[in-house]
């Protein structure tokens, strides 16, 4: 009986020291966060592009035909005056030997008139023929060099146009289209081939309509490569389209790059960085510490351990950094890192500051009030 009595006693106790309300500790979460300051900050604008030829050419038959080779690929280095493609040249190589015949009787038509006017001018020294006889052979002379200058010309052009029949290169370099292939049939001046010019590199970019007025000012334009980022080439602002492209909506810009750039080739992609000096001081600060909500960009200000939220004017931007026009002043400590997961007059501490006291002490407190409930 005094065993039960003394379990009975002892339950009691723990379930009394179990019911005991913990002292709720209110969440403090950690953040990282900076003192701000005014610096004469660089504007920067970061755009990626494609390295492209300056001249690309598209390039086709200069008559209609069957092509029945094809000399180079894609990608292929060639030369000027290299043979890129042939037209099966039966057809003219005909059309040339019909004009050449017409070009031999024109000639012999042309000489035997010339020998009848020299016969009668002759005759006419000597008055056997009247005058008009005399002209009437002038005539006919003059009908015949006519006829033979229009079959000489008719010569040449069907020999130019059976000479159309080889497709050449006209300037240095590379392949880097093919649009047809052996066996088909095309028309003059269908595009065969696309062939980049050796030499001189564009990069090319879009730029949106709220940067076009402040591009064409910075004159500081760095280029690095996605194969050598660690390199930064200077280039040259060359061409700003005046209009937008339909589809997305940005201003095409060419960046000249110099011929002194190594190993840059065509396709590679490219990050354009513009940068100018900012005149005035302004407050730069961490793209990771803004807060979008409702269209409207805020940070979060940490004043005595806890956050608030203050709108921000954006000014322009500098890299991976943004540029303030208004909403914070210096000396303000705002939350650079976490502040998608903060509430107004949530308590912080800041990660690399000393601990609070007070904190530390009430978590302390509760743990040892939980310790001594379930040891009674």
């Amino acid at each position: 009986m005094k065993y039960s009595a003394a379990f009975g006693m002892a339950s009691l106790m723990v379930l009394t020291a179990c019911s005991r309300q913990v002292e709720k500790v209110e969440e403090i979460r950690p953040v990282r966060a900076m003192t701000v300051a005014a610096e004469n900050a660089e504007i920067a604008a970061e755009f990626a592009g494609e390295v492209r030829p300056r001249i690309e050419s598209k390039l086709g038959f200069r008559v209609g035909g069957k092509i029945i080779s094809r000399k180079v690929d894609l990608g292929t280095e060639v030369r000027r005056g290299q043979v890129l493609m042939q037209l099966d040249p039966q057809d003219l190589g005909l059309a040339q030997a019909q004009a050449r015949a017409g070009l031999s009787a024109a000639e012999s038509s042309r000489d035997l008139a010339r020998t009848e006017l020299k016969r009668y001018q002759d005759l006419r020294e000597k008055n056997f023929v009247g005058a008009a006889v005399l002209d009437g052979k002038e005539g006919a002379y003059k009908a015949a060099q006519a006829n033979y200058e229009q079959a000489l010309a008719a010569f040449k052009n069907q020999s130019n146009q059976a000479g159309y029949t080889t497709l050449v290169a006209d300037v240095d370099g590379v392949v880097t289209a093919i649009d047809a292939e052996a066996g088909q049939v095309v028309a003059a001046g269908v595009p065969v081939l696309r062939i980049a010019q050796a030499g001189e590199m564009d990069v090319v970019i879009g730029i949106p309509e709220d940067k076009v007025g402040s591009i064409r000012k910075m004159k500081d334009i760095r280029v690095r490569m996605w194969a050598n980022p660690t390199e930064s080439i200077t280039a040259k602002l060359r061409e700003l389209s005046p209009i937008a492209d339909p589809v997305t909506r940005t201003y095409t810009a060419k960046l000249a790059l110099p011929l002194t750039a190594k190993d840059i080739r065509l396709g590679m992609t490219a990050v354009v960085t513009f940068v100018t000096k900012n005149p005035n001081a302004m407050i730069k600060l961490p793209m990771t510490a803004l807060f979008q909500d409702k269209n409207v960009t805020s940070v979060w200000i940490v004043d005595n351990g806890t956050v608030k939220l203050v709108p921000v004017q954006l000014a322009d931007s500098s890299g991976s950094d943004v540029l303030l026009a208004s909403g914070v002043s210096i000396g303000q400590t705002v939350v650079t890192a976490g502040v998608n997961l903060l509430k107004p007059g949530q308590k912080v501490s800041i990660l690399g500051a000393q601990p609070v006291a007070n904190v530390d002490n009430k978590v302390s407190a509760a743990n040892k009030s939980v310790a001594a409930g379930v040891t009674k």
